[in-house]
């Protein structure tokens, strides 16, 4: 096969698979009423001067279901944890003991189990959407290489392996979508 069409196949995958990753991580931060340390994925808290994820500078537990706890490894950090905390979007306020934060995951109403499933639905059908695009742009680069010179039996049977490329994708996000339904309708 030309390395040209090789070339295309192993990006159009490999795109395919950073829409699958991105959505992984957007789903997980999608709280569905227990306690996960990935909902604190994305904060950023100051330290020294240098913007460092939560994780790099304290130790991030789940007791129980219901509880995130987040033990700084500096107690001076405390203060600036709580900080990030509060400005970022995660919408529960900290506890300090002086020692562990802990955020007390609140249970989710029947109408915010709604919400969010519509949200999931939402990303599913972007990330299936960043899928059919990357379809569409390799299938347009196989047909310029046909119009180029290259098989047009070449040319077709790169076309079907794009496609079931892309059949796989779509089923696994529809597969990654229904879990997190679930998990968010699921009292």
């Amino acid at each position: 096969m030309n390395e040209e069409l090789e070339l295309y196949l192993s990006m159009a995958d490999e795109n395919m698979a950073q829409t699958i990753d991105f959505l992984e991580k957007t789903l997980s931060r999608i709280r569905a009423g227990k306690a996960s340390v990935r909902l604190l994925d994305g904060i950023r808290v100051d330290y020294y001067g240098t913007q460092m994820s939560l994780d790099k500078v304290s130790n991030l537990s789940t007791p129980d279901p219901k509880t995130i706890a987040i033990q700084p490894w500096e107690k001076n950090m405390i203060k600036e944890i709580e900080k990030a905390i509060m400005a970022s979007d995660v919408g529960i306020t900290p506890v300090n003991n002086g020692e562990i934060i802990r955020l007390a995951v609140p249970p989710l109403t029947e109408e915010r189990r709604r919400q969010l499933t519509k949200q999931v639905k939402h990303e599913g059908e972007e990330a299936k959407i960043s899928i059919r695009n990357t379809r569409r742009d390799s299938i347009d680069a196989i047909k310029k290489l046909v119009k180029d010179g290259l098989s047009e039996d070449l040319g077709k049977d790169a076309e079907a392996e794009i496609q079931k490329t892309h059949d796989k994708f779509i089923k696994s996000i529809d597969e990654m979508v229904a879990i997190k339904e679930k998990e968010i309708m699921t009292v």
